[in-house]
């Protein structure tokens, strides 16, 4: 694994535990002690391809407040989030480290359903909002997709939720255009993380994979109190992109083959939105309005990006060029930004690569930084 940093370590349980990061690591406590050492070798940020300018903020003019308003990052940052109360139904599984639940809470008038996940304890336990990536609705689970780092952080102490989304899982189904839909589910599931006495609001971080990184990186641009980030082969933060390469959401039935079933459009919206959208999705200046990338001045929490370079090679996965364009947009920004390079790895770690990742990340977790060797 290649790291290039900005010189900031980033430390997700230093942050989320003691609200400051420490240049000095501690040594692992048991289990951590029995964690192998990622694999990484530092390299200069001068050394991160530089494959565009990297935007920070918009030109000066005035965002159009017309019915797509709303849908923009102006839009998602005027709107209100109410804190409601986080429903948890009877476990689902329970084992050493953790106690399945699924939950549902209320978002823009929809129920939302998801799974949350309490290590064994009273807490309050920090917490880990988790964000899944894009999955064909008729084959995806409540918990598909973020189960496997659920367990991961439950063994470390931390309180796990995960969001099934508008439309995923046992959700209701809404509109939801540029991702703005699934953006506003996750902030209404922050919003109601106090109505869990197990866990503590005022120490969340957020990890998003694919389509839940880009929603983690729109979240990143909006007033929130959140500890960390960490972004694993991101979706582009630049909506344009996205556009370009699955094209436009599917206005009316999803199970249309010629759109992109991440953005749903009910038939029924008002006509005048959905063609706001359609135009919008060919107007580069609009489209500056709707991206997180061209918003990322004043992001101060740290953010950690971990992608594959050899993602991108199939239709469903990420160009890893996405993530270095965000990572050249932070760091341009003044973002405590660190990109994590993986050679030969896909979309989804698989081998060597995978253990160096998640075994980095544990390491990261529980802030006992090491330069051990590169590993593939």
């Amino acid at each position: 694994m290649m790291r290039i940093s900005t010189g900031i370590y980033i430390s997700l349980l230093a942050i989320l535990l003691s609200g400051c990061v420490t240049a000095t690591p501690t040594q692992p406590t048991s289990p951590a002690a029995d964690l192998p050492a990622p694999g990484v070798r530092i390299i200069t940020p001068t050394a991160a391809p530089s494959l565009a300018p990297a935007p920070t903020s918009l030109p000066s003019s005035t965002p159009q407040r017309d019915s797509l308003f709303p849908y923009t990052i102006a839009g998602l940052r005027e709107r209100d989030y109410p804190a409601g109360e986080i429903r948890v139904g009877a476990p689902l599984d329970v084992t050493a480290a953790f106690t399945r639940y699924p939950i549902a809470y209320a978002s823009d008038g929809l129920t939302i359903t998801g799974i949350l996940q309490i290590p064994p304890g009273d807490g309050p336990f920090p917490v880990i909002l988790l964000n899944h990536g894009y999955y064909n609705r008729a084959a995806y689970r409540s918990g598909d997709g973020t189960d496997l780092i659920a367990e991961i952080l439950n063994q470390h102490g931390y309180l796990t939720v995960s969001s099934d989304y508008r439309g995923w899982g046992g959700s209701d189904s809404g509109p939801s255009l540029f991702h703005a839909g699934l953006v506003v589910d996750v902030m209404h599931l922050f919003a109601a993380i106090d109505s869990l006495p197990q866990a503590d609001s005022q120490r969340v971080g957020m990890l998003g994979h694919s389509m839940g990184g880009g929603i983690t990186t729109k979240i990143l641009t909006l007033p929130t109190n959140l500890r960390a980030a960490v972004l694993y082969a991101p979706n582009s933060a630049d909506d344009a992109d996205l556009v370009a390469r699955w094209g436009y959401g599917c206005i009316g039935d999803i199970n249309l083959a010629q759109c992109n079933s991440a953005d749903t459009l009910p038939a029924e919206l008002p006509a005048e939105l959905l063609d706001s959208y359609r135009q919008a999705a060919l107007d580069p200046l609009r489209m500056r309005e709707i991206a997180p990338i061209y918003h990322l001045a004043g992001i101060e929490i740290p953010v950690q990006i971990h992608i594959g370079e050899a993602d991108g090679n199939y239709i469903g996965s990420t160009p890893p060029e996405w993530s270095y364009k965000l990572y050249d947009a932070l760091v341009s920004a003044n973002a405590p930004a660190e990109l994590f390079r993986y050679p030969a790895q896909r979309h989804s770690f698989t081998g060597p690569g995978a253990s160096c990742f998640w075994s980095g990340l544990w390491l990261f977790l529980m802030n006992t930084s090491k330069s051990p060797d590169e590993c593939a």
